[in-house]
């Protein structure tokens, strides 16, 4: 490898000179320097060079970088409520998050999303659907208390904003009951009614709630669907694969946390995913 090719600046992908000179034309200014002078003003501009080190190569970043981060000491969380440590088997970790031929595989008709990420979304909703036991599941970037302050407003919606109450089934996480009630004030939904009713338009259920502890909800359920409300889950998918699904238990919508090592993560990204049942919803 020859200097030039070593040098991890050169790497960057950015306008070249003939490039810098065609626009500088089309500006109708002479130079860099000048186009700065009339766009930045001299009251903030620093006239002096920046005091920076010599530019490192992109192994040596990377050695720069992995020193500074073995100095974290990695402390046990106990936070709780939503927070927790998830070990994440190596072939996961390689074969999907870490597989460039998912995330970098282009293709002429799909220019905006690689066909890789596409698959792995797929995977993922089909991962969502088999877990919750409902036909249908998105791929969200929702935060899990925002998918469920988004499953009340389709709930809401559901009844033409004809019902006003919300009933919980028990204890939600502290940070997702603050967010779904930010979310309901304004709409006039009433978070956390006593009774079910013909006012009813969700139950929540968390799934297991913020104590850890999985509830018999089966009658909670009935008298909701008796008053025609949507029965809204929200579970946690690894529980799932033990558990019974939402839908064998009634659920329309499911709303979930997919995390990896206490941070929210899901197939590229911060996710929740959020599955429901066509048939009992509005198309």
């Amino acid at each position: 490898m020859n200097e030039r090719q070593a040098i991890f600046a050169d790497r960057h992908v950015g306008p070249g000179p003939q490039d810098v000179r065609a626009m500088l034309a089309a500006l109708g200014v002479p130079s860099v320097e000048t186009l700065i002078t009339k766009a930045v003003p001299k009251s903030i501009r620093l006239d002096r060079p920046l005091d920076l080190p010599e530019p490192a190569s992109e192994a040596e970043a990377l050695a720069e970088l992995g020193e500074k981060m073995g100095r974290n000491v990695v402390l046990k969380s106990f936070i709780g409520a939503g927070y927790h440590g998830v070990n994440v088997p190596p072939v996961i970790q390689r074969n999907l998050f870490e597989n460039p031929a998912w995330y970098t595989a282009y293709t002429p008709y799909q220019s905006e999303i690689s066909q890789g990420r596409l698959e792995m979304l797929f995977n993922f909703q089909t991962l969502v659907s088999e877990l919750t036991g409902l036909p249908v599941a998105s791929a969200s970037l929702l935060d899990e208390a925002t998918a469920v302050a988004e499953a009340v407003g389709i709930a809401w919606r559901h009844h033409r904003s004809k019902r006003n109450d919300v009933v919980l089934a028990g204890a939600l996480h502290g940070q997702i009951l603050d967010v779904v009630r930010t979310r309901a004030e304004p709409l006039g939904i009433n978070i956390g009614a006593d009774e079910i009713g013909a006012e009813t338009t969700a139950v929540i259920v968390p799934w297991p709630d913020t104590h850890g502890v999985y509830g018999d909800h089966k009658d909670t359920i009935a008298r909701a669907k008796e008053a025609g409300a949507i029965v809204i889950f929200v579970a946690d998918p690894l529980a799932l694969t033990l558990t019974e699904t939402p839908a064998s238990q009634g659920a329309d919508i499911a709303v979930g946390s997919m995390q990896r090592y206490g941070v929210p993560m899901g197939y590229g990204g911060r996710t929740r995913p959020i599955a429901r049942s066509p048939t009992s919803l509005p198309g």
